[in-house]
């Protein structure tokens, strides 16, 4: 259901209370205490009053509907009120209570948590809860919460399922001065679940960033595809227990449970962090505005012990120190020392060295960002160091136009130093290992984010998969009531998704690297691949590494990376580095076979024999089950939807392929953008456009197949495969509304391709349920008016635009379009 009424919760116009007891009168106190400027009507039999409010002895008595229901009341009794509740015109409840007993939690508590649901369901109501800390909105005025304090409004908003760590992280924060736009516990996730909550916080101004505090996902899907987008407009930092579970995981302990989720965060592009004060300090840093791109960090000090701190605690966050070039020893007067690490300017640096030594670390290319770290000195004054770093910042900022990455640490800082940095915009820590992580947070969430928008090379022509053979000798194992391949089937599947062979009898290659692949079922998450090293002491090592697929060759490099294994894959002691490429396209290809079989259970590659030469397999261990019916959601993230591909015929004979837009087509799109005219680019994106940067394109091209849809009209071209036209839909998240946009390079028009293309999107809206497209078209567009006019759209002024006209389509009894000639 998403975002549907979540207003009601978070920004309600009245609200009704209805607890008694203990928990009834905490609630009540936060309630009025709030500074809520609506009314809060007070349900009870027990009083006439509650506090200064007038209290009523039913729902029924109530003198309006109230937006918000703050309930805590016998479980037993909870249907029969969320049922009262909706038919008043209640749109939000918010069910909240102390942690019950598990055994209240299991087989009763899920048969009352779906009749809450039931009662609910017929009015639309949106639950949040049971069992619940609550919620606050303190720019609003709302602490429905069991909060011992409340917060200062602010412009984070923390997300937790539990109770316990909201009231801690709240107690934290305040001691600290920290706001929050919302403050959430999600209880028992009957209803509004993380990804409702991320679809929600994405659209909220006044939100800077998120933190979340997950146990469990009850929506892979959804959560996935709110994330990704929530990830793309601001940080989100996630802190989830249980790293060392590996009790629950894959069949060869290569993994355990917590691998899967970490795997969804890193897909997500999101920030994991694994303590509540990290969780803090990686938001600070985030929102600094800080941007870095990769993972070198030079290290200047007045001490080379505190050096060696920040050098220490940077390498155990997986970054490096940067080694500057040799001009840049040469200007510091460190030419020669070995091996390189920080830069230690001895405890008696003035401040002017300060100042010199980090103008030339910020004009060396080595490095990504810079850490000053400044520790007490009888001799030298801190303050004066700090105000020269901070000088120096301001100066290069200036010169280069952007913000120089800079990061402090002064031991025993005085308030004046602190004040230093705070006007320079200079992040500023406690200790350097403190800052040090804090970069790699920086460095991380980055790599991330790059993860997001990066474009992957097109897979070889010549990789094309016969399904239908793999398909075959699986259903002979299953009509013969075997879950296992013999190991001559498991070899034909590997063959029919082009995966090389060892000739069966030959030896492996001696230099080649023993290493596992395979794909696992995970309960939630669906599918999920698995990396490591391999050979007969995989499951001693436990080098296993996860990602959701599918999978691109951009993908499946970074999930290469994050293994142990990786670092003996670039070659040592004489021993050549395989052909990482070779292995990168095996995962790609197993990607592939788990999107087309969901015959394959799992499947196992140890070992997959990776040499300079390429990679050999001598076999898999793969275990089948009987196919899912077609169409049933199996990915966290929807792959690539091969059934919208068509082939059709433009008015001038032309043949063009109708397709979903790939990652791959950022060249493309760009080149089609390029060959417009600048008049009709104008009228696509509203502005003037002169150039079209990767992540401009990487938008248009790396979509969410499950929120979003672009088609793009292909055609050969002086050889080669070109781009003509493309169409896209956004849904809203509540999956009812979806905005269009169109372009079709200016030396196609008239030739019916912007006719197909939108009656091609509109059929394919309505396929997915949607129920009204709507679009935003400049007035002076009268090509794009006239077309939607033709296919059924209605036009409105937009209010204070006058140069816009909104026009909309209801996709209820519309008839189908796409069959329309071109």
């Amino acid at each position: 259901m998403s975002v549907r009424n979540l207003d009601a919760l978070f920004r309600p116009a009245s609200i009704a209370l209805i607890a008694d007891g203990p928990v009834g009168a905490v609630l009540a106190r936060n309630l009025f205490a709030g500074g809520f400027d609506g009314p809060v009507m007070p349900v009870t039999q027990g009083a006439r009053s509650v506090g200064s409010a007038l209290a009523y002895p039913s729902v029924a008595a109530l003198p309006m509907a109230p937006d918000l229901a703050v309930i805590a009341a016998p479980p037993d009794t909870l249907p029969g009120v969320i049922a009262e509740l909706g038919g008043r015109g209640t749109r939000a409840a918010a069910v909240v209570g102390i942690d019950r007993p598990a055994a209240a939690k299991g087989t009763e508590g899920a048969r009352l948590r779906q009749a809450m649901l039931d009662a609910a369901r017929p009015h639309l109501l949106r639950i949040l809860g049971p069992d619940g800390f609550g919620l606050m909105a303190p720019h609003r005025g709302v602490n429905a919460s069991l909060g011992h304090v409340a917060p200062r409004a602010g412009d984070l908003a923390f997300v937790s399922q539990s109770g316990t760590v909201a009231a801690a992280v709240l107690d934290w924060a305040t001691r600290r001065g920290i706001g929050f736009s919302h403050v959430v516990s999600l209880g028992g996730m009957a209803d509004v679940d993380f990804g409702d909550m991320l679809d929600w916080l994405a659209a909220d101004s006044r939100t800077r960033a998120v933190l979340l505090h997950i146990e469990t996902i009850s929506h892979a899907r959804k959560f996935m595809s709110a994330a990704r987008i929530a990830a793309r407009t601001r940080p989100v930092v996630v802190i989830r227990p249980g790293r060392g579970d590996r009790r629950a995981g894959d069949a060869d302990g290569l993994i355990g449970p917590d691998a899967v989720y970490d795997a969804a965060f890193r897909r997500a592009g999101m920030l994991r962090v694994f303590d509540l004060a990290e969780l803090f300090d990686a938001v600070e840093t985030l929102a600094s505005g800080l941007r870095v791109d990769g993972e070198r960090l030079a290290i200047l000090t007045n001490g080379a012990g505190l050096g060696l701190l920040a050098a220490e605690a940077l390498a155990d966050a997986g970054g490096t120190v940067a080694v500057p070039a040799a001009a840049t020893a040469r200007r510091l007067g460190i030419a020669g020392t070995d091996p390189p690490g920080p830069v230690d300017l001895g405890d008696a640096a003035p401040a002017d060295r300060f100042a010199r030594a980090l103008d030339a670390l910020l004009a060396d290319s080595g490095r990504d960002a810079v850490l000053v770290v400044n520790g007490p000195s009888a001799i030298a004054d801190p303050v004066e160091a700090a105000r020269a770093v901070a000088g120096m910042v301001a100066e290069t900022a200036k010169r280069d136009g952007r913000r120089p990455p800079v990061l402090a640490s002064w031991l025993g800082a005085a308030a004046e130093t602190r004040r230093l940095f705070a006007e320079a915009r200079i992040p500023g820590y406690d200790t350097p290992g403190q800052a040090a992580r804090a970069f790699m947070h920086l460095a991380r969430h980055r790599r991330n984010q790059v993860l997001l928008m990066q474009t992957p090379p097109a897979l070889p022509e010549d990789f094309q998969p016969d399904a239908n053979a793999a398909r075959a000798v699986i259903a002979v194992a299953l009509a013969e009531g075997r879950t296992e391949l013999t190991a001559a089937e498991a070899r034909a599947v590997l063959e029919a998704y082009r995966i090389p062979l060892l000739p069966e009898g030959d030896a492996p290659p001696p230099e080649a690297h023993p290493l596992v692949l395979g794909i696992d079922e995970d309960p939630l998450f669906g599918p999920v691949l698995l990396f490591g090293q391999g050979g007969a002491a995989a499951e001693l090592l436990h080098d296993g590494v996860a990602a959701l697929p599918p999978l691109n060759a951009v993908l499946a490099r970074d999930l290469m990376r994050r293994a142990r294994v990786w670092r003996l894959l670039q070659g040592y002691r004489g021993r050549p580095a395989p052909d990482l490429d070779a292995v990168a396209l095996t995962l790609v290809k197993l990607s592939q076979l788990a999107a087309d079989l969901s015959e394959v259970a799992a499947l196992r590659i140890n070992p997959l024999l990776a040499a300079a030469a390429g990679v050999l397999a001598p076999g898999a261990a793969i275990r089948v089950q009987p196919p899912l019916p077609p169409g049933t959601p199996r990915f966290a993230i929807r792959p690539y939807p091969q059934r919208l591909v068509q082939h059709l015929a433009l008015r001038d004979g032309r043949e063009v392929t109708l397709r979903p837009v790939r990652p791959e087509d950022e060249p493309a799109i760009r080149e089609m953008l390029q060959r417009s005219s600048p008049e009709d680019v104008r009228l696509r994106f509203f502005s003037a456009m002169r150039s079209f940067s990767h992540e401009f394109a990487a938008r248009l091209t790396q979509i969410d197949y499950d929120r979003e849809m672009a088609l793009v009209a292909e055609a050969e071209e002086d050889g080669r495969r070109a781009i003509l036209g493309a169409v896209r839909i956004i849904a809203d998240p509540d999956g009812e509304t979806a905005e269009y946009g169109i372009m079709v390079r200016s030396d196609l028009k008239g030739h019916g391709l912007g006719h197909r293309l939108m009656s091609e999107i509109i059929d394919y809206a309505r396929s997915r349920g949607l129920k009204r497209i709507f679009g935003e078209v400049l007035r002076e567009n009268v090509t794009m008016l006239r077309m939607a006019e033709e296919l059924g759209f209605a036009r409105a002024d937009v209010p204070d635009e006058p140069g816009i006209i909104h026009v909309t389509i209801s996709l209820d009894d519309l008839p189908a379009l796409s069959q329309h000639s071109a």
